[in-house]
């Protein structure tokens, strides 16, 4: 049983719309410009005001009538994914080779929809609400140019939805702790000396120590970390060599590391350094290791959540509400801004096992969502601003 508000009902043309107008038109990571000039467009037929955050991200702010002095963050993610639209829907991508494969383009949807009527009830609000449309989360970039600009100096929550394929809609995810991984891109380049390899003994062969390194790798898992502890350091891509009969100069390594602590993180980020170090000197070569932060573990504040389960029992029941979600190794960006505020991401159910492609996963072709889930999305974020600032 699902009981969305009226003042959301009375939206749902509007919300669904924005949805398909942001799935026929997706943008990738940093180059949202089209998306973002609609979002303000939209805010600014609202009456909102709004700027630009970076390039392509958006801020919408609405000051509250009433007295108050809190300050409540919402966010919504906007960029899409370089994978090819599959399936067949009168809202198709429009653009080959990208698609809102894991979907942004409800999340956009939703928040506007939530701004609209946060907008027409501003006179029952205190205090500020921000709306992040944020740029970059597949890539890990978008929050820390929200945070770097100041946006969430002063705030005092923050809250944030995904939609996902593995639950039901009318289901509900409201987890405690840690829900999402790290995740941390490295490169890895040997430098080495090339030799025929006939004299392998005038040589340091980058691409054997190169293939020394990924096996050495493999220990941190098996013999540095706990076994109750989830790490994965995985090696995606490997180069090396220019010939069959010369031994490779240079190798590179690129992979990712993911947990859900912020301590173990910093462990495994550091035995991968010294591993691949050591090895490289072992055998004479130099070892540059690179990384790249692209998210910190996801862990949702314990109290935020409280907080959410009550609004989101009044919406789908207290049997929608899913407290106990398995984690996932997949990251989000999100994480970032629960390092400085207190605030929790929900997940919000899309499957709808009438339409298979709804049950598809995420970043998968043919994904898409049943958009009945987008309204309890928006319902969501417009009944806890309402709780909040009031």
């Amino acid at each position: 049983m699902v009981n969305i508000k009226d003042y959301v009902k009375v939206e749902e043309d509007y919300i669904i719309s924005l949805r398909r107008h942001f799935h026929r038109h997706p943008e990738p990571s940093l180059e949202e410009y089209n998306t973002a000039l609609k979002i303000e467009q939209e805010l600014e037929a609202l009456g909102i005001n709004h700027k630009r955050v970076g390039k392509t991200g958006v801020l919408g702010i609405i000051k509250g009538k009433q007295l108050g002095d809190k300050k409540l963050v919402l966010r919504a993610d906007i960029d899409a994914l370089r994978v090819q639209d599959l399936k067949e829907a009168t809202y198709k991508s429009i653009t080959d080779g990208v698609m809102h494969a894991c979907g942004h383009d409800g999340h956009t949807a939703s928040l506007l929809g939530a701004a609209k009527i946060l907008k027409a009830k501003e006179t029952e609000m205190g205090g500020e609400l921000y709306l992040f449309f944020q740029q970059a989360e597949e890539i890990g970039q978008g929050a820390k140019v929200f945070i770097e600009e100041g946006y969430l100096d002063t705030a005092d929550r923050i809250f944030g939805i995904h939609v996902t394929s593995d639950l039901d809609v009318g289901k509900v995810s409201v987890t405690k702790g840690a829900v999402n991984a790290s995740c941390d891109y490295f490169k890895i380049i040997v430098r080495g000396q090339s030799a025929h390899v006939s004299t392998p003994q005038k040589s340091v062969d980058a691409l054997y120590i190169a293939s020394q390194i990924v096996i050495g790798l493999q220990a941190i898992v098996s013999r540095q970390t706990n076994p109750l502890d989830t790490v994965v350091v995985g090696i995606g891509v490997m180069r090396a060599g220019t010939a069959y009969n010369v031994i490779a100069n240079e190798a590179i390594l690129e992979g990712t590391t993911r947990s859900f602590s912020v301590e173990t993180r910093n462990k495994t980020n550091h035995a991968v350094i010294e591993i691949a170090k050591q090895i490289g000197s072992a055998y004479g070569a130099l070892v540059e290791v690179v990384f790249e932060d692209y998210a910190s573990p996801l862990i949702n504040n314990n109290e935020v959540c409280d907080e959410i389960a009550a609004i989101a029992e009044k919406i789908v029941t207290k049997e929608g509400v899913i407290t106990t979600r398995e984690k996932s190794l997949g990251a989000d960006d999100f994480a970032e801004y629960l390092l400085k505020v207190p605030g929790m991401y929900a997940y919000v159910g899309t499957r709808n096992e009438n339409n298979s492609n709804t049950g598809k996963p995420h970043h998968n072709g043919s994904f898409d969502m049943d958009e009945q889930g987008l309204l309890i999305a928006t319902n969501l974020y417009v009944d806890y601003a309402l709780d909040q600032l009031k």
